[in-house]
């Protein structure tokens, strides 16, 4: 088999990839053996306000537009659902809160995604006295459904090989990679965490960190809003919720825990007073870096081998911006940005 490209991984990361090469008319084989599981549990927000300190996304606008773009495209080809429209409001823990959040609104990066109206309270299941402020371009992409259904897509084509990918048996030179009956143009390691295992990119500063979810079943609750106060709460259908997440540096398994059930659920408390019941929970490995920047780039010997990695918690508002500058720094000779690019790591 021929092809242009050999992608690894078919997360967000490697489903935005596959996207710019359909686009532009190139071919690819995936591989992809399902052992990661960071994007398949991922809330999938996209929100471009960081709500802990009132601050912008790093490159919010431009990664909107082109994430935003792509999930339409996807929704029509694939025939699913998967943008949610939603608003996010952040909890107020305080007047000097309500007071910080216009400060912010003014600043130009902001002033469009910070509605300036203070929402006052109404729902006697949320423990809320100083409101909430209304981010305003937000929504939720169902992530889960993306997957599953892309999937199908590549297996339908004949286009996706549900398998280990084996480093061994990785044949390189000038022009050619080969592994075992096929023989690309480049390869692409989209792996998410299991990138620690990729003797080419293990050298990379990835700083996994496992989340935690838990579904919960609250007929009470009637919101139709996500709620950002300590965890988040994204309404589902049927009552059902999103709670999230945890953060654990030192078990970096995909098993939940009951340690990570316990903590949601205690801040759970503190901003809802009515009743509910956990019916699901899941947890993945998420692939952040240290300084929050992605790992994108050309490996320092093999120039067609590439990374397309560490994503961290906003995979789904970022994986499409950096697969297009990737794709454009391999095919077009752009030169990545330097926030992003690998070799800020070289030294």
């Amino acid at each position: 088999m021929q092809v242009d490209y050999i992608i690894v991984g078919i997360g967000i990361a490697g489903i935005s990839f596959c996207e710019q090469l359909k686009s532009n008319n190139k071919t690819f084989v995936v591989f992809d053996n399902t052992s990661q599981q960071s994007s398949t549990v991922a809330g999938g927000l996209y929100n471009p306000v960081v709500l802990k300190r009132f601050t912008s996304v790093w490159k919010s606008k431009e990664q909107l537009d082109i994430a935003l773009s792509l999930y339409a495209n996807l929704e029509k080809r694939l025939h699913v659902k998967l943008d949610y429209k939603i608003p996010v409001y952040r909890k107020f823990a305080s007047l000097e809160e309500q007071n910080d959040w216009f400060a912010a609104s003014d600043k130009p990066l902001l002033s469009e995604y910070l509605s300036t109206t203070i929402i006052k309270n109404n729902n006697d299941a949320i423990n809320a006295p100083f409101g909430f402020g209304e981010v305003l371009e937000t929504g939720r992409i169902d992530v889960k459904t993306m997957i599953e259904a892309y999937k199908t897509d590549l297996l339908k084509h004949d286009l996706l090989l549900e398998e280990d990918f084996n480093y061994n048996n990785l044949k390189i030179d000038n022009t050619t990679i080969s592994y075992k009956n096929i023989n690309a143009k480049h390869i692409v390691f989209a792996e998410g965490y299991g990138i620690k295992q990729n003797p080419y990119f293990n050298h990379l500063p990835l700083v996994p960190a496992k989340g935690e979810l838990v579904i919960i079943h609250a007929p009470d609750l009637k919101i139709d809003f996500v709620l950002k106060a300590g965890v988040f709460l994204i309404p589902l259908k049927y009552d059902l919720y999103i709670v999230g997440a945890t953060y654990n540096w030192k078990d970096l398994t995909n098993q939940i825990s009951e340690s990570g059930k316990e903590e949601l659920l205690i801040k759970l408390k503190k901003l809802i007073t009515c009743s509910f019941k956990v019916v699901n929970q899941v947890a993945g490995v998420r692939p952040t870096v240290k300084d929050r920047r992605p790992l994108v780039g050309q490996h320092s010997t093999h120039k067609n081998m590439y990374v397309l990695n560490g994503l961290g918690t906003r995979g789904v508002m970022i994986g499409p911006y950096v697969a297009n500058k990737l794709y454009n720094f391999i095919e077009n000779g752009i030169t990545l940005d330097e926030e992003i690019d690998i070799n800020r790591f070289n030294n």
